[in-house]
């Protein structure tokens, strides 16, 4: 295969890179800021996209990040691959603090009480619905029975809160990307097109001047 990697990473390589990029998220983070200001598409058209990616971070989605992020874009008319690249905001960094912020504010609002116990037991519930639903799938193919406790206790105590208390920070989180990446982006391309004008301008006097020598 031409784009295969030489040295194959092994899983704990792997995941170590997902958890943390060989070049570190500060360096992550330039490289997509680079990436999301050359796009070719309007300035609003972009920001629009960062806005919907980042507000599907603080959505206990995990897994249909992406496909959120399409759908929300195409009703927001934004820009697909910047929603894409935007959803790189949620990440082992900043996803349990999105977590129990989102949870917290959820429970809150449902008029449930959150507490440390809860807290701590985001990641039991998210690995007891998981193991649900592994064994559901296989009783698919065996004679057990399906189990739905854990799975039950997974909605009703994380991702229903997950959801309703993700909506108010995602709002704000998306709203303030917007009007960050609006004006970067318009500077960045006024920029570009200046810098490209610059550049013909220069080509075109080149010329004129060869075409001035021949004559």
């Amino acid at each position: 295969m031409v784009f295969k990697r030489r040295d194959r990473r092994g899983i704990w390589q792997t995941a170590l890179g997902w958890l943390w990029p060989r070049t570190g998220w500060k360096r992550a983070f330039y490289y997509l800021r680079h990436r999301v200001s050359r796009l070719p598409d309007p300035p609003h058209r972009i920001a629009r996209g960062v806005a919907a990616g980042v507000f599907v971070c603080f959505t206990p989605l995990f897994g249909l990040h992406f496909a959120a992020a399409a759908l929300l874009t195409y009703i927001m008319r934004g820009n697909l691959i910047a929603a894409l690249l935007a959803t790189f905001f949620g990440n082992p960094v900043t996803f349990p603090i999105i977590a129990v912020t989102s949870s917290k504010l959820g429970h809150w609002m449902l008029g449930r009480h959150f507490g440390d116990r809860q807290a701590m037991s985001i990641i039991s519930n998210f690995m007891a619905a998981g193991h649900d639903l592994k064994h559901n799938f296989l009783a698919i193919f065996t004679e057990a029975h399906t189990q739905w406790g854990a799975l039950a206790r997974f909605f009703q105590d994380v991702f229903l809160p997950y959801l309703v208390g993700g909506i108010i920070p995602g709002v704000i989180a998306g709203v303030i990307a917007y009007y960050l990446t609006l004006p970067l982006i318009s500077a960045y391309q006024h920029r570009r097109r200046l810098r490209i004008k610059d550049r013909l301008d220069a080509l075109k006097a080149k010329l004129a001047a060869k075409r001035d020598e021949r004559q």
